[in-house]
């Protein structure tokens, strides 16, 4: 059975409540693809508007972070179970942004991957080389290490049902989309760590984005291949323009 796209945006720090419902208003006809799950991640104090504005369509909304503990002295956190709570789905975990600039390790990746899918919630879980690493001809050895790491003590159940975005560090927000053989070289190697892991079928189950400047023009190379099960866009799903990568095959 072939894999159902998922095309996310990713919102980052942008958007306050009423620009978002702005933004989903604007968008709602133009994501309108029944191939294609629509997903908009976005800011914490977004989502519950976001989540009105986009009720009765074919977009979902989720999270762009969370934490592993369920409640606590954890100021500036949010929970799972405030997620559930808010009707939120699907969780940016891992991204590298979160990494470089919030200290989140492999470690703490998997703590959060485990909390998500207790509470039922999609994890999308990032991994990525830096421009040095791609240099330096370790960026399958770097990656396999992230996926090993976030899926420890993960049942092939659950796993079955994860989504993984990887993201070349080097073409985030930079304009530089890394080739798109590149772009399959590596999801393939994801798709085979999985199948190491587990086996085929949860392999051939999981769906794994690409992300790092994907554009309108370069979405539909990038989402025929093989192992590409569709993107993980930054700054690009903040325009009209999402429209058209969300309905590249159209």
């Amino acid at each position: 059975m072939a894999r159902k796209k998922i095309i996310a945006g990713n919102w980052k720090m942008n958007m306050t409540p009423s620009q978002a419902v702005e933004l989903i208003n604007t968008l709602k006809p133009l994501v309108v693809n029944d191939d294609v799950d629509v997903l908009f991640c976005v800011p914490a104090i977004d989502i519950i508007p976001a989540m009105e504005a986009a009720k009765g369509t074919n977009i979902n909304i989720g999270a762009e972070n969370m934490y592993f503990e369920d409640k606590g002295a954890y100021t500036g956190e949010i929970s799972a179970e405030m997620l559930v709570d808010a009707g939120v789905k699907y969780v940016i975990i891992g991204h590298s942004e979160r990494r470089e600039y919030f200290a989140e390790t492999d470690e703490t990746v998997n703590k959060k991957v485990l909390k998500a899918l207790e509470n039922g919630i999609t994890p999308i879980i990032c991994c990525g080389e830096t421009l040095t690493q791609r240099e330096q001809g370790v960026t399958i050895d770097f990656i396999r290490q992230q996926i090993k790491i976030a899926y420890l003590n993960v049942t092939a159940e659950a796993a079955a049902t994860t989504v993984i975005a990887y993201e070349p560090i080097w073409a985030i927000g930079t304009g530089k989309v890394a080739t798109t053989e590149q772009a399959q070289e590596v999801c393939k190697a994801i798709r085979d760590c999985i199948a190491e892991i587990y086996d085929d079928a949860t392999a051939a189950a999981i769906r794994i984005q690409y992300g790092g400047s994907v554009s309108a023009s370069s979405a539909p190379e990038l989402f025929a291949q093989p192992d590409i099960d569709g993107g993980l866009v930054g700054g690009a799903s903040l325009k009209v323009d999402f429209g058209k990568i969300v309905c590249y095959n159209k």
